[in-house]
């Protein structure tokens, strides 16, 4: 499987079909089934039996669960909401949560959701719901083996990020923005991230330093106004101007002049 080719089949998906939300949340799901994960909650923290009409609520948790969660009020407490308001990069549960002093009902709820299969989770805090103003939110997935790669998790982030947008534009549709033209080498350092290439293996097939590499992911960044390289790799396969499939030649000169 090349999680890669998974992603891009989501994203052509949304492209060419002009799909509904629950259309695009049934790939999503056949997506992350591919990628090795059974259940997937892509929410804003609140009620999910009854959340707000800006609300975003995709997911496939156990129906059973979902009537506890929502009956004990148990978004209001929950770790792992609580884990992605305060701190906006991804995290694995049994990695993060160790760190923190659980109250008795948190372990309670834990040790419950385990019970319904929910555990060793993966966690997206979703950065569309930082804004002024907005419901917070995030994108868990729960991972059918402990042997996933470092591939298969970037690539649900790519996923569960778009599918936020996707559904966020769906809820409330915003005004488009003024289309940004990346330069060729934004273009080839963006398109190797997306594979999960770090700086210095993108530097080696660009002719680059890593520091150079750093500081075109940098500049980058601010000139969209994204906080992290998985948003710019959103934005950039939105807007059409990278693919997954994109593959710049190994040991490129530099660019030419008007090409920095």
């Amino acid at each position: 499987m090349n999680q890669f080719d998974v992603v891009q089949g989501f994203l052509e998906c949304a492209a060419t079909e002009s799909p509904s939300l629950e259309r695009m949340a049934a790939e999503f799901l056949k997506a992350t089934q591919a990628l090795g994960f059974r259940n997937f909650a892509c929410c804003a923290h609140v009620d999910p039996f009854h959340p707000p009409a800006e609300a975003i609520m995709l997911h496939n948790y156990p129906q059973g669960w979902v009537r506890t969660y929502s009956e004990a009020k148990l978004y209001a407490m929950d770790p792992v909401l609580k884990r992605a308001e305060s701190n906006p990069l991804p995290f694995f549960w049994d990695t993060a949560l160790q760190s923190v002093p659980l109250t008795k009902s948190q372990r309670t709820m834990m040790a419950d959701a385990a019970g319904y299969g929910i555990i060793h989770g993966y966690t997206i805090p979703i950065h569309l719901s930082w804004a002024p103003g907005s419901l917070r939110a995030s994108c868990s997935v729960i991972p059918d083996s402990e042997h996933l790669t470092a591939r298969n998790y970037l690539a649900v982030e790519v996923l569960a990020s778009y599918l936020y947008f996707f559904a966020s534009r769906a809820v409330a549709p915003r005004p488009t923005a003024a289309r940004i033209e990346l330069t060729r080498r934004e273009r080839q350092c963006l398109s190797l991230a997306a594979q999960g290439k770090d700086d210095w293996t993108i530097g080696r097939l660009l002719d680059l330093s890593p520091e150079t590499v750093h500081s075109y992911f940098k500049r980058l960044m601010q000139r969209l106004g994204v906080r992290t390289r998985v948003q710019a790799i959103i934005w950039a396969l939105e807007t059409g101007q990278i693919a997954f499939g994109d593959r710049p030649p190994a040991r490129e000169g530099p660019p030419s002049n008007g090409d920095q």
